[in-house]
């Protein structure tokens, strides 16, 4: 779940009188851009100062037949005047592009929440494809919310008819009409939109005026309509106003651009370049795409034939004395699973990232989940260890990288950074950091024999090995999947070398748990009735809840575990001083079990595997009846 990265201090939270918030959903069928309308609308409060989360939600098809009820797309929006934790547990607002829109999100709109239909879709035949007998907008069904419906398409197509577009192109520009309604019902400036068009359109000048046309129709039928005016019709305008933040550059961040800026950042703390080894795959492929832009850097982007010839590549660069990193999801993973074995053997520095998604097989591709987690610290032939870190938020994902790097390259070894869909997609405000307060971790090639000759896997004091670049002077060396020599790195086939080298690789990575932070509480106490933990993505409704709870009375704290593998030293410790804990996570209870397997702990479950993220409510609930 996305978080916000702004930090509110209790007085600020204190001198905002009344703090609001207001989610709005915007759904229609996965051609009418719906993710663009709800970006562009996220970007007008980022403008506004507003806090915010966002959470896209879209199907997997590329072109879904439209007009039906698994075509639709939505995104949803919860933006406020106060600390925003999640995208929202249920919509204020409801803008409903179809009748397939309307059936698939209106069970979540609260009620007495406003829907804002286009009647003009609502014809015979969308009826019938989204299985309604008869007009939800005539027939009373829809009583318990407000209810506002015009045709939007016929508006559109009246706002653009100067420019001569056919139908077609006129009815792709409704989505500005909308957004510019949305514009007006929460005081916002249009201009910043406007000036996007210019941009976007500015090889063709006649579309980029016609939705610009269609932008200010939207935003003038609010103002003629008196849409604003409670004796008129259901809502009042809204203004919302900025959140208190610290002073800074901000900008919109999404998990994908944090994950490219933290690796390239990571390599520069480094001191080292990076080779990126991907292969597309929903939702990772964001990644590669953010990551081309960065070749100013040293970082050079490969889209390989498959995901083992992407994984293959990138270690094959860090053999080069680059870093190697590579992306994928869940199945992409699988694939690569043998070559981060030959990455442990050979015990080069890599990052995988994985963008987790709902599973298995081809599973959900746009729907988010944590089931990746055993795969991630147990899923390769052998014992096959290496580190896992899990981001919480995008913003977070931005520090995550930077840290896989930092411990790819001081530990020689692979890493997994685990996001998930949503993460991936969601955007929240974050404060640009300022680069001079981290402190660098320069890697250090051997480029001479050492007093005593060469030992490929001979060891310092985080038993890590050297990194030699092929072709320097006197230390050319073995490389390869079959089991080396302790020190040497020839062949070895025995008994005892194998239990030593092993223990050995198992031993490095277990010591980075004592260059780890110790695990902090989020909110709370260091001990008493009930712990919360949660990882990645569960962060933000977990936080709430909790902090919910306690504004109860309740005797509950909040703990996010980053490191997921190996575990930071003090957690168990931390653990055994509450009564109980329970683990929220969108899987079948996988880091609950790690818990209880490493520490001997009853951790309960709380399980959620239906592609969607957890709503503050469900993880309310689970409080109240662990606290009965």
């Amino acid at each position: 779940m996305a978080t916000a990265a702004r930090s509110i201090d209790t007085q600020s939270q204190a001198d905002i009188p009344h703090p609001e918030a207001v989610v709005v959903r915007f759904a229609g069928d996965s051609g009418d851009g719906m993710q663009l309308t709800g970006g562009q609308f996220t970007l007008s409060s980022a403008l506004a100062g507003n806090d915010f989360a966002t959470f896209p939600d879209f199907p997997a098809e590329i072109r879904a037949p439209q007009g039906t009820l698994f075509g639709v797309s939505a995104f949803q929006i919860n933006f406020g005047a106060s600390e925003i934790d999640t995208a929202g547990d249920a919509p204020d607002v409801l803008v409903a592009m179809n009748p397939a829109a309307l059936k698939t999100n209106v069970k979540d709109l609260k009620p007495g929440g406003l829907i804002i239909a286009d009647e003009g879709e609502f014809n015979a035949r969308n009826l019938a494809k989204a299985q309604y007998d008869v007009n939800p907008l005539e027939d009373g069904s829809l009583g318990k919310w407000q209810l506002v419906h015009f045709n939007i398409s016929q508006l559109t197509m009246d706002a653009v008819k100067p420019f001569g577009l056919g139908n077609k192109e006129a009815l792709r520009c409704k989505n500005m009409w909308t957004l510019g309604l949305a514009l007006w019902m929460f005081d916002r400036d249009r201009e910043p939109i406007i000036q996007w068009l210019k941009d976007k359109f500015a090889k063709n000048p006649v579309l980029a005026d016609a939705n610009i046309a269609a932008l200010n129709a939207g935003h003038a039928y609010g103002e003629t309509a008196e849409i604003g005016n409670p004796g008129a019709v259901a809502i009042p305008r809204k203004h919302v106003d900025a959140a208190p933040a610290e002073p800074g550059l901000y900008r919109t961040i999404n998990g994908a651009d944090a994950a490219a800026m933290g690796l390239v950042a990571g390599c520069q703390l480094a001191g080292v370049k990076m080779f990126f080894g991907g292969y597309p795959i929903t939702p990772a492929s964001s990644i590669l795409h953010a990551l081309a832009r960065f070749k100013e850097y040293g970082v050079t982007t490969f889209q390989a034939e498959d995901e083992i010839a992407a994984i293959a590549s990138a270690i094959g660069a860090s053999y080069a004395g680059q870093l190697g990193v590579t992306s994928s999801s869940g199945p992409g993973i699988a694939l690569k699973t043998e070559a981060i074995g030959l990455a442990v053997m050979t015990e080069l520095p890599l990052v995988i990232v994985n963008s987790q998604r709902g599973g298995p097989s081809t599973g959900l591709p746009t729907k988010t989940e944590q089931s990746d987690l055993y795969q991630a610290v147990y899923g390769r032939n052998g014992d096959t260890p290496l580190p896992v870190i899990a981001a919480r938020s995008p913003g977070d994902v931005f520090d995550c990288a930077i840290e896989a790097v930092r411990i790819a390259t001081q530990f020689m070894t692979p890493v997994i950074l685990l996001t998930d869909g949503y993460i991936a997609n969601a955007a929240e405000p974050w404060k640009v950091p300022d680069m001079s307060s981290y402190k660098p971790f320069p890697v250090s090639f051997l480029d001479h024999v050492p007093e005593g000759g060469f030992k490929p896997y001979g060891r310092d004091n985080k038993l890590a090995r050297p990194w030699v670049k092929p072709g320097t002077p006197g230390l050319l060396h073995r490389i390869g999947g079959i089991e080396k020599e302790v020190d040497t790195g020839h062949l070895n086939y025995s008994p005892a070398n194998h239990q030593a080298m092993t223990d050995i690789r198992k031993g490095k990575v277990d010591g980075i748990a004592a260059h780890i932070p110790a695990q902090d509480v989020c909110l709370g106490t260091e001990g008493g009735k009930l712990a919360v933990v949660g990882w990645g993505s569960t962060f933000g409704p977990i936080h709430q809840a909790v902090r919910r709870a306690r504004a109860k009375g309740q005797d509950v704290s909040h703990i996010h575990v980053r490191h997921i593998w190996p575990m930071p030293t003090n957690l168990g410790d931390l653990l055994r001083k509450f009564d109980k804990v329970i683990v929220p996570e969108m899987n079948t209870g996988q880091f609950k079990t790690v818990l209880r397997d490493q520490y001997l702990i009853d951790a309960k479950p709380l399980n959620k595997v239906s592609g969607q993220p957890f709503r503050i409510h469900e993880i309310e609930a689970a409080i109240e009846e662990a606290l009965a």
